[in-house]
């Protein structure tokens, strides 16, 4: 056997595809497993045991540069390929590697699967609330559900299945406290899905011995105002870390608080207790059990794909406002007290 998986992005659905190259590596013991995916996420495939070769297409590329990949995909003769992205790019990368007659071109054995987007069900769910997803929709299982065609369950596979390169550990250790720390991820691609930063001042607040690092991207500059509340335990590491870096970071920590992001995945896929803060969106649900999903049921949830809004309930913000400081911190202190997962030493 030789698998093609085809994810281009993102950070968190490639994140959550991981757990298809561990899935089939685990049911097709021996079977070459390649990936596609776009060149600034090769690094959270490299180390992954299953994964033989990545191929990648950098971001922004053209057609010429796809029909060179596809030129070179097709010599590669895969007798398997799943479509876990299923875009216009990723149609158009398998006419490439196929031509017009189809994907079993090649061979006769060869298979070949795509992910549904469910079209019809995001129709219905965001132009008139009714909501046919099952709940709460789990992203990584929705990759998983086609390999049933394979004759796999949809039960992910153990973790970790992201393999950090340890490679940057001296950087990291460099720019972390000295201890036991809790991660944060306050940052999210929309200003909806986040947190409010007053809560976090609050979550802090009640654990005034405990450190705390701040990861996020170089444009999160409004983190600042969380370092400057309590300077001596607060570490504002936003934009310092490449994404390897920041897992690493949250795989030192002894737990992460992340709104609906990237990170709260690497959290997932490395096996490290995590507290998720849902709002507005609905794909990005958590699927491990150390995950702790905060959440307010609201009528206008989801009110929008990514969680880009606008927000539609007469108190603006609510579905992540009323998520209580008090009740996360609840959940941080049962982490915290059950010491789930010491950090690695130093």
């Amino acid at each position: 056997m030789k698998i093609l998986i085809i994810r281009f992005s993102s950070f968190g659905d490639v994140l959550q595809t991981l757990s298809v190259a561990g899935k089939l590596g685990d049911a097709f013991p021996g079977a070459e497993i390649h990936w596609v995916t776009r060149a600034e996420f090769e690094p959270l495939l490299r180390g992954h045991p299953q994964i033989k070769k990545v191929w990648n297409l950098p971001k922004g590329a053209g057609f010429s540069e796809l029909r060179k990949l596809g030129r070179s995909l097709r010599a590669e003769r895969f007798t398997h390929i799943y479509d876990a992205h299923n875009n216009l790019r990723s149609h158009l990368l398998g006419w490439m590697m196929n031509g017009l007659f189809g994907w079993r071109v090649w061979t006769g054995r060869h298979k070949f699967l795509r992910r549904s987007i469910y079209r019809w069900r995001r129709f219905l769910l965001f132009r008139f609330h009714k909501n046919l997803f099952p709940k709460p929709f789990s992203g990584q299982f929705a990759l998983l559900e086609p390999l049933r065609e394979w004759g796999l369950s949809t039960e992910a596979p153990p973790t970790p299945q992201l393999f950090i390169d340890l490679s940057a550990r001296e950087k990291v250790l460099a720019q972390l406290p000295i201890g036991e720390f809790v991660a944060l991820a306050p940052s999210a691609a929309f200003e909806l899905k986040r947190w409010p930063i007053d809560h976090f001042k609050t979550l802090i607040a009640q654990f005034p011995e405990t450190k705390f690092v701040l990861l996020g991207g170089p444009e999160d500059q409004f983190l600042q105002e969380l370092a400057d509340f309590a300077p001596d335990r607060v570490y504002n590491r936003a934009g310092k870390f490449s994404l390897m870096e920041s897992a690493f970071a949250v795989a030192r920590s002894s737990a992460l608080v992340a709104n609906d992001t990237g990170l709260m995945h690497v959290a997932e896929q490395i096996g490290k207790p995590c507290l998720a803060l849902m709002g507005p969106a609905p794909f990005g649900f958590p699927s491990r059990a150390k995950t702790q999903v905060f959440e307010i049921d609201l009528y206008c949830r989801p009110c929008s794909k990514h969680g880009q809004g606008p927000c539609v309930n007469p108190v603006y913000h609510k579905c992540m406002r009323d998520i209580s400081p008090a009740s996360v911190a609840s959940g941080l202190r049962r982490i915290l007290g059950a010491k789930m997962d010491a950090p690695l030493s130093r």
